[in-house]
């Protein structure tokens, strides 16, 4: 079984950067391929960017493309999404998930979710 945590979600004005972390445990990290999502109020969850087990290859859904960067730090069996130049449409619940087969912008490939933390960008 594999528990995900996050961790750095907050406030901040538009403009600003955030870094979120996604700690995972119970499994061996270099085995899972990592995505992040997110859900916005009202709104169905969306992909938001994924890197691959060897941290090779990454992946982003175009709104954030050029802004977040994805990246994985395997001795610390943590995931990363730095979010620059965030804008208010970012704000969110920001979800680590982790998939056993392969790196994909789809959610029904991951087999384990976090709780998520909140995102907020202010105007």
């Amino acid at each position: 079984q594999v528990q995900l945590a996050e961790f750095g979600g907050g406030l901040v004005q538009a403009g600003g950067s955030l870094r979120l972390s996604c700690a995972a445990s119970g499994r061996t990290f270099g085995s899972l391929a990592m995505g992040w999502f997110r859900q916005a109020p009202g709104k169905e969850r969306e992909f938001v960017a994924a890197v691959s087990r060897s941290g090779d290859n990454t992946y982003y859904a175009d709104s954030v493309k050029g802004r977040f960067t994805i990246s994985r730090g395997d001795a610390r069996n943590t995931v990363y999404l730095q979010m620059n130049s965030l804008k208010p449409e970012d704000t969110a619940v920001y979800v680590c998930a982790a998939s056993r087969s392969r790196t994909t912008p789809s959610a029904n490939v991951y087999d384990h979710w976090g709780r998520g933390t909140q995102v907020t960008v202010s105007s």
